[in-house]
């Protein structure tokens, strides 16, 4: 008893500005991962696992906040080894292929998890405590390269799977970190210059044709229509079509008919857009923006740096998932497979965009006081 009634005083104590929207969000998923499944022969079975994902990650929750965030950092030798060894593991036993793209997946059973999800709250975690440490001496070069070492090691494993996009999303994270932790302007421009060399490398020795494609796609998807093409321009006339209002909740043509690919995923705002029009994507964008915005305030009002670069590295995140995946479906970011945070069906996506929001919602219960 004494547990569950500590349990409610933490809820209670939860920010109504950035668990609200999260919850709206998660709500508008159902729905619209019902449209987007409708077709489908067994939809059903995509709303119990979409739901399942909202309340496990909800439980997940609810710990995390209880326990002192300085304290989970405490743990980082576990938390970053448990993140190596199971982010190796999925290139030896993972799944997916040719299929999706990328051997990302491991399944137990039933059930089939992506690490490179979940090990993002691992990075932050990691990143944000060496961040903190080194905050003084950042500029110092055994530090920058230690700072280096840091990522790498988890975009380095991501991109043997190889799953680009999710890279992406570790690379956008420690980029904010570092430069809102005050590193020199000539180790950026080192950095920017070292990533247009491995860009170029990458394109010709790492990249495989499928990645090299949705490039092209977001160039002129008009190019090839049947093929690479086929993704970018069917959301794009799906949210083009809804207009002001759309064309009401399982009634757009795109979606139900099945000519949007991947609709309950990389592109359910595109499902948004043709069934709610504009005015249902201007809510869910302002619902997320809500989010991000509010996780930025927490961070600046930390009672540490850790909690602050927590709450950089999880804004990051959401961040560069709302307008990497936005800006997909209306043409103008390329195709990476991005899911839109708390709305796009996917497990460890939902497990992991709760447990981001227990982090965030730790600081904030831990947040700095002010004496008069």
């Amino acid at each position: 008893m004494k547990t569950m009634s500590k349990i409610i005083q933490t809820i209670k104590k939860y920010d109504l500005l950035i668990i609200v929207p999260a919850l709206a969000l998660s709500v508008i998923s159902l729905f619209f991962v019902y449209s987007s499944t409708k077709s489908f022969d067994s939809n059903t079975k995509y709303i119990a696992v979409q739901a399942g994902a909202m309340l496990l990650g909800f439980l997940m929750m609810v710990p995390i906040t209880m326990m002192d965030y300085e304290d989970i950092a405490l743990f980082w030798p576990v938390i970053a080894g448990a993140s190596i060894f199971i982010m190796i593991l999925v290139l030896f036993i993972g799944i997916g292929g040719d299929e999706v793209g990328t051997k990302g997946w491991i399944r137990f059973g039933g059930i089939g998890i992506q690490p490179a999800e979940i090990v993002k709250i691992c990075f932050i975690i990691t990143l944000s405590l060496h961040i903190s440490r080194v905050a003084n001496d950042i500029n110092y070069i055994k530090n920058v390269v230690l700072l280096l070492l840091h990522a790498a090691v988890p975009i380095g494993l991501v991109m043997l799977q190889p799953d680009t996009g999710t890279a992406m999303v570790y690379a956008f994270i420690f980029i904010v970190s570092v430069f809102l932790a005050g590193i020199d302007w000539r180790y950026i421009l080192t950095a920017f210059t070292g990533f247009g060399l491995f860009a170029i490398a990458a394109w010709f020795f790492i990249l495989p044709d499928y990645q090299k494609n949705r490039f092209f796609a977001f160039l002129n998807p008009e190019a090839s229509p049947a093929d690479y093409g086929y993704h970018v321009i069917q959301s794009k006339i799906a949210i083009g079509s809804g207009g002001l209002t759309g064309k009401g909740f399982m009634k757009g043509v795109q979606t139900q008919l099945e000519y949007l690919p991947e609709k309950q995923t990389d592109f359910i705002y595109a499902v948004i857009g043709e069934e709610m029009g504009m005015l249902g994507c201007l809510l869910v964008l302002l619902l997320l923006m809500t989010i991000i915005i509010r996780t930025i305030v927490i961070g600046k009002n930390a009672k540490t740096t850790l909690g602050t670069f927590i709450c950089i590295g999880v804004a990051s995140m959401w961040l560069f998932h709302t307008f990497e995946n936005i800006g997909m479906t209306i043409g103008l970011m390329p195709v990476t497979g991005i899911p839109l945070p708390f709305v796009s069906y996917g497990g460890s996506s939902i497990v992991t965009n709760f447990l981001a929001l227990g982090l965030v919602l730790n600081v904030r219960m831990r947040k700095k006081t002010i004496n008069f």
